[in-house]
């Protein structure tokens, strides 16, 4: 890929000219934190060669921003008004980043005006009569012990004159927006009107997507904790599978673009033999196809574990284009329902018994609360779109990038998705630890 091509330039709202209040943490620096300054930069690419081909060339390694407290900021704490709004599906860790933006805010900065909009985008619609949140330590000290979004959410877009009309009504300086790509779209929509329009308003986004698949994001939230929850499926269905004589167990795992999930888990608990994903074509009949593959393995092993994304394998259906959800996405078909009335029916028609056990855990992996892990990540993700408002950055998210935080602008990454590399390590790892071969027919 050609990172010299990825936007990096960080929009601010103007000159940063208060002194920051963040809290006394640490012996340097005599009011307390190290602040990061906007020269400290993280490098997109860490390739060796290709930076020595960048610096051969004269030019300057493409990077972005790091993340951080600044120690001038840009907004009066005492009068400044925040509003958070979470969208879309549902995510463990979402009530991680509310609480920790909240007690950045509230602690770290003195801002005491904060509200949380109910029911992702509609909150700020008149016309759905949602109220707002008036959000304090003591209101969200507790919610990460608890799953789904203490906010609520909705899909599908508003229209962008109603929601900049609420936010100069409620007069709000700082919006943070947690969502996936669709929302990260709006969030840039957003960011456009106020630019038109000179208003005065930061615009933050947070990347929220259980499948891991935003782009330039190399790990959003909650997929630590989906890939946890996986792996106990993946383990409940292998002892279903070597239980019964020729035990088949099929987990149907999240991941509509990008089987980020179903790769990993099944590094996790590799007691898997076949995953499926989207970016992988597969066959199903035929001599070089899954279901000739699954014949052997349980003649071998008598037991077989089969992991697949909900969106691989859609060529298998006849997908009406026009068919799609609130937030504008194809209407994916059944992939696991499909695959498990093909199996049976194939094993049926050789006369062999088989015993099928499937498992669909989506509904319940993405609304459980985060992990441990994920809550730290979800501490430093939350506090780090806090300094990136106060100091009067907007159009950006909080992304995190060889291993830094960093301010990735919003053009860089909204509209694209990440997806599993055919010839990168993790898939690799997959073939490697399945044995499942290329699932095709020869040409």
């Amino acid at each position: 890929m050609n990172y010299e091509d990825v936007p990096t330039h960080v929009q601010v709202l103007g000159e940063a000219k208060v002194d920051s209040p963040v809290a006394c943490r640490s012996i340097r620096d005599n009011c307390g934190r190290d602040f990061v300054s906007d020269a400290q930069r993280a490098l997109i690419d860490v390739d060796c060669n290709s930076l020595v081909e960048i610096v051969r060339q004269g030019k300057t390694p493409p990077s972005f921003e790091l993340a951080g407290p600044r120690r001038k900021i840009y907004f009066d704490p005492s009068k400044l008004r925040c509003a958070l709004v979470t969208c879309g599906g549902l995510c463990p860790g979402l009530n991680g980043i509310i609480r920790s933006i909240t007690l950045e805010l509230y602690y770290g900065y003195g801002v005491r005006n904060i509200y949380g909009i109910r029911h992702g985008l509609q909150g700020f619609i008149p016309r759905y009569g949602h109220d707002i949140i008036n959000l304090t330590p003591e209101v969200v000290t507790n919610i990460i012990r608890k799953g789904g979004s203490f906010l609520g959410s909705s899909r599908g877009p508003q229209d962008i004159d109603e929601i900049i009309d609420c936010l100069e009504r409620m007069n709000i300086g700082a919006l943070f927006m947690i969502g996936g790509d669709g929302t990260l779209m709006a969030a840039s929509r957003i960011t456009e009107r106020v630019n038109e329009q000179r208003l005065k308003i930061s615009v933050i986004g947070i990347p929220k997507t259980i499948d891991n698949d935003i782009y330039m994001v190399s790990r959003s939230f909650g997929f630590d904790t989906a890939v946890d929850l996986a792996t106990q499926a993946i383990r409940a269905a292998h002892n279903e599978a070597a239980g019964y004589p020729n035990g088949i167990g099929l987990i149907k795992l999240m991941g509509r673009y990008s089987g980020f999930i179903a790769s990993t888990a099944a590094l996790a608990q590799q007691d898997v033999n076949f995953v499926l994903i989207p970016e992988i074509d597969f066959d199903l009949e035929g001599p070089g196809g899954l279901l000739a593959a699954l014949e052997k393995r349980l003649e071998s092993r008598k037991h077989a574990v089969i992991v697949v994304a909900e969106g691989a394998g859609q060529k298998f259906f006849k997908t009406d284009q026009s068919e799609t959800d609130a937030s504008g996405n194809i209407r994916l078909k059944d992939i696991g329902m499909f695959l498990k009335e093909a199996t049976i029916a194939h094993f049926k028609s050789k006369g062999i018994d088989i015993s099928l056990k499937y498992i669909d855990p989506s509904y319940i992996i993405r609304s459980l609360p985060a992990n441990s892990n994920d809550h730290v990540f979800c501490n430093f993700l939350g506090r780090d779109a806090v300094h990136a408002a106060m100091a009067g950055k907007t159009n950006i998210l909080i992304g995190h990038w060889n291993n830094h935080f960093v301010h990735i602008p919003l053009s860089a990454s909204a509209g694209k998705r990440k997806k599993v590399a055919h010839d990168g390590m993790l898939w690799r790892g997959v073939l490697e630890s399945t044995g499942q071969g290329t699932l095709k027919n020869s040409d």
